[in-house]
């Protein structure tokens, strides 16, 4: 690997790394590019495709800045307000409100319309890359789709089938904790990324499918959302899920899953690398997120996407680098390894797809008629810090019952109502 793709890994004291290496980004021809999902492996294979792509651009060449997942919200923040902006940026679906805002992110509209080999790409990523404006500000790469892991031997030991109904769900949960001495029903994750239970559960018992009413009030402060909350806290209070795992992140949770110490797992097709890993096919299935009261389910769709940043200075060689990336080799070669849903039409027929672990996934993309996806409220640029930050402060807060389910979730619904009607005010 050439020094100037070296990946910086920029532990927390470190930020003043990324002014060093985006130091020489104004350089004609020369591109600084950010990642945030990093990891080893998946470093490995950005880095053979900026390869593949300075072979094929000569005159380009790319710095790749690999940011730890875990802080790479705050740091990518500090980059942008300390003027280092990168010229391609990787962002969470979540943080998108923040940067369009900011004017930090450059439109794509016409650089989309005269490149043809992206005209395969499906509809939604259009417009989820809209963030709530009429232009395109970013482009999703990839689907995570929420689905339901459950352990096949401790779900039969404790005399229970897969949940279908949250009801299902719900009892699961309780009597494998209560017949499995030592083992639990479900593997919270209430740590780093614990804003997704406060999102998901609520979302499930209001059955809306969205945030919000159509005056732009908040459901938090409704009795439907506080009530998916509740049940969501009581799953930690009634011991149906480990005390530690009020701190687990994304991969704690897993490897309660994979280790046996609980039965129940709500993730994302991101999960299933770790899991076959450490455990035989044989031993888990997966089924699409369990249907509540009405008979539809609510399963979370998320993303990842490229975008460029309004402050580069050699914008035609950023897109050219988005546009590669995005093509369908490439994308589909990612989305392969993340283990991620495509978004060029007919990847999903890829041999890669056909395997029964991807069932429950494309099953709840296929059903929309029943499995109704809701994706987060990025283009309120409120959101990122209150999905990573507050709610997984005030979460844990709930759940050793330091904090009032009901107070909290009109708290929440203040903020979110007041910029729900300042951005429909806007539009």
């Amino acid at each position: 690997m050439s020094l100037r793709r070296k990946v910086a890994s920029l532990l927390a004291a470190a930020a003043s790394t990324c002014c060093l290496a985006l130091a020489g980004a104004a350089q004609a021809g020369e591109l600084t590019m950010v990642e945030v999902l990093t990891s080893p492996a998946r470093t490995e294979l950005i880095t053979s495709q900026l390869a593949e792509f300075e072979k094929a651009n000569p005159d380009i060449k790319v710095n790749l800045i690999s940011l730890p997942y875990d802080s790479s919200f705050e740091k990518l923040l500090t980059m942008y307000k300390s003027g280092q902006a990168p010229d391609v940026v990787e962002l969470a679906d979540r943080w998108g409100g923040l940067y369009v805002k900011g004017h930090q992110l450059e439109p794509l509209d016409r650089y989309i319309a005269k490149t043809p080999e992206l005209a395969s790409i499906l509809p939604s990523v259009i417009e989820l890359g809209k963030v709530g404006t009429k232009s395109v500000y970013r482009l999703p790469y990839g689907f995570d789709i929420r689905a339901l892991y459950y352990s096949k031997d401790m779900l039969q030991q404790a005399g229970v089938e897969p949940p279908r109904t949250m009801d299902d769900f719900f009892k699961a949960a309780a009597i494998v904790t209560e017949k499995l001495p030592g083992k639990y029903g479900y593997c919270m994750r209430a740590g780093k990324g614990g804003g997704y239970g406060w999102g998901s559960f609520p979302m499930q018992f209001g059955a809306t499918g969205s945030f919000f009413d159509a005056d732009g009030n908040s459901l938090y402060a409704f009795p439907a959302f506080q009530e998916g909350m509740q049940k969501y806290a009581d799953l930690y209070r009634k011991g149906y899920s480990p005390r530690e795992s009020i701190a687990w992140g994304f991969g704690d949770s897993v490897a309660g899953f994979t280790s046996g110490q609980c039965a129940l797992l709500d993730q994302d097709p991101d999960a299933l690398p770790d899991i076959l890993k450490k455990m035989d096919p044989s031993k888990f299935g997966v089924v699409p997120i369990p249907t509540g009261a009405t008979g539809k389910a609510f399963p979370s769709m998320g993303y990842f996407s490229w975008a460029m940043s309004a402050a580069s200075r050699n914008k035609d060689e950023a897109w050219k680098l988005i546009a590669f990336l995005m093509a369908d080799k490439q994308n589909l070669a990612l989305d392969k390894y993340l283990f991620m849903a495509p978004v060029h039409v007919g990847a999903e027929k890829d041999p890669f797809y056909a395997a029964d672990v991807w069932k429950a996934f494309l099953t709840t993309l296929q059903q929309p008629q029943t499995y109704q996806t809701w994706t987060q409220p990025a283009y309120l640029p409120e959101w990122g810090t209150l999905y990573d930050k507050t709610m997984m402060e005030d979460g844990q807060a709930i759940l050793l019952g330091q904090k009032d389910v009901k107070e909290t979730a009109e708290k929440w619904a203040a903020v979110l109502t007041a910029a729900q009607k300042r951005y429909l005010a806007d539009r």
